[in-house]
């Protein structure tokens, strides 16, 4: 049976423990965009199926842990007010996870790729979309847009975010509201890649091996969540990201 110490050498597993703490890192300090550090980074050194199920436990805990950070009561009313969101993205998560294992390596990069590069343009341009209020119909679309996305790639975030951010939703509710929609995506995400093959028993010990760092990591950006200039750590995030992505595509167009 293929693990992760087969495919990798020494070094290359010491960079994904590192990749997996800077993603834990980032998820403490703004609530998100772990899986599309992870994606991005992770893509460089393993194959993109194994990218993918390396984020989904890592992603489980993670969101538990900020989900709940807030206590069982506020999590819940979360659920309940996002639940055209969660249900309708659930749908979608569940049916475009199936064609994983069906897509080409190039255009699994691709669309993996196309979203973080233009969610990062989209922040550091200024770009910001106003709703007025929330609505059942913008739930429902937004949330199939976020599911299709991360049934595909793992990545659920950048649709979320901005959607929140529209209904300027308070800092300490968008976390949490953040890491509600993400947990329970991650744990349908579990759900639908044991149907899809990506989490396998040669891809399930590496995603369990991933928990540690990101766990650590999280800690970490909690730790120095008040004591950094937040703003300018995310721009420098954002930085990173972009050049992560326009990686991606340059492998996905031109090999």
């Amino acid at each position: 049976m293929t693990s992760i110490f087969s495919i990798t050498s020494p070094s290359e597993l010491a960079l994904i423990f590192l990749i997996a703490i800077l993603g834990g890192l980032i998820k403490g300090l703004v609530g998100f965009a772990m899986p599309m550090v992870l994606i991005a980074g992770l893509t460089m050194i393993v194959p993109p199926d194994w990218a993918l199920a390396g984020v989904i436990l890592p992603a489980v805990v993670a969101n538990g842990m900020q989900a709940l950070h807030s206590g069982k009561a506020a999590a819940i009313a979360s659920v309940l007010r996002f639940r055209v969101f969660l249900l309708v993205g659930l749908v979608f998560l569940l049916s475009s996870a199936q064609l994983v294992t069906r897509v080409e390596p190039d255009t699994f990069m691709l669309m993996i790729a196309v979203p973080v590069v233009a969610f990062v343009l989209m922040q550091l341009l200024g770009v910001r979309f106003r709703v007025h209020r929330q609505s059942a119909r913008l739930d429902a679309f937004v949330g199939a847009i976020a599911g299709f996305i991360g049934g595909m790639s793992g990545v659920w975030g950048p649709p979320t975010v901005a959607y929140l951010t529209a209904l300027d939703t308070p800092k300490q509710d968008q976390m949490r509201v953040q890491g509600v929609v993400y947990g329970l995506g991650a744990v349908a995400l579990a759900i639908a890649h044991v149907g899809s093959g990506v989490l396998r028993m040669e891809t399930l010990p590496f995603s369990m091996l991933l928990v540690l760092p990101v766990t650590i990591g999280m800690w970490l950006g909690g730790q120095f969540q008040d004591k950094i200039d937040q703003a300018m750590f995310r721009k420098l995030t954002l930085l990173v990201l972009l050049v992560a992505g326009l990686n991606l595509l340059r492998r996905a167009l031109l090999g």
